[in-house]
């Protein structure tokens, strides 16, 4: 709290030049967030949090006017990346304020409950391929995500061994910033079905979980890893033709100053305690 508090002051007094860092502690060291910014960018970034918006202004609701602009394809890629930029800084600022400290990675676990990475399709996480991937760009390519099957060889979403459904689980710590819960076999062109996109702020990176049956959790929902964000399904473009076992698709994008690229996470997937 006391950071941005300074940074309140800092704005009320007019000091011309300040930097202020976002800490993203990790087990394999990541270098520190520095945002440098000159008087103009703190005073556009605190105000618009803490003055023009109010106290109780919430970011997670601003993640969704922003994802429609880039699906439509309506802003330039730098003005997406800087305003990416700008609503992931308050997100992390948002977290802190709501004492929602990050969660280390030593705690996160494998997001498809009673599996492991041995669910994971290829071999040795080889169906992830980055290719020409592009978060800003709805026409780019590639498979930066890796599927986890179920056992389901009547494609009913039902876990073959238990009969029952299977749940899907944060992997890591964090605040949901987008879901889908109404996906239908006339939503076609929707590819991921039904969704959660969860902000991790250890990580300073997004979650994105696709072909979800139910979704349970709301945007705004703090969560922890293993919270439970819905349950399998088979929904979305990819998912739903009998050609496609069931599976989830789990992306992970990691943000640097709004651009979010993609991150293989195999190893983590590998090292991750599973929940029965």
């Amino acid at each position: 709290m006391q950071k941005y508090l300074f940074i309140i002051i800092i704005f009320l007094t007019g000091i011309n030049n300040f930097a202020f860092s976002k800490s993203i502690p990790a087990d394999d060291k990541p270098k520190r967030k520095k945002i440098e910014a000159n008087l103009d960018a703190i005073n556009a970034s605190v105000q618009s949090l803490f003055f023009e918006k109010g106290t109780s202004y919430n970011p997670t609701k601003s993640w969704m006017s922003l994802m429609r602009q880039v699906r439509d394809a309506k802003l330039q890629r730098k003005q997406a990346v800087d305003s990416m930029g700008r609503l992931t800084d308050e997100l992390y600022m948002y977290m802190y304020l709501k004492n929602k400290e990050p969660v280390d990675k030593s705690e996160w676990v494998f997001p498809v409950r009673g599996y492991n990475w041995s669910a994971i399709g290829g071999v040795q996480g080889s169906g992830y391929v980055v290719a020409d991937f592009d978060f800003f760009d709805n026409n780019s390519g590639g498979h930066p995500a890796h599927d986890i099957f179920i056992n389901d060889k009547n494609q009913d979403a039902i876990d073959d061994n238990t009969n029952k459904p299977v749940e899907i689980l944060s992997m890591s710590g964090g605040v949901v910033v987008e879901t889908r819960k109404n996906w239908t076999p006339e939503m076609m062109d929707i590819k991921g079905g039904n969704i959660v996109y969860v902000y991790d702020n250890f990580s300073d990176g997004l979650f994105y979980y696709a072909h979800m049956n139910k979704v349970y959790v709301n945007v705004g929902d703090f969560v922890l890893p293993g919270t439970v964000l819905g349950i399998m399904g088979r929904t979305g473009k990819n998912a739903y033709p009998l050609r496609s076992p069931t599976h989830l698709h789990l992306m992970y994008v990691k943000n640097h100053n709004g651009d979010l690229t993609p991150v293989n996470m195999y190893d983590e997937l590998a090292k991750v305690k599973s929940i029965k």
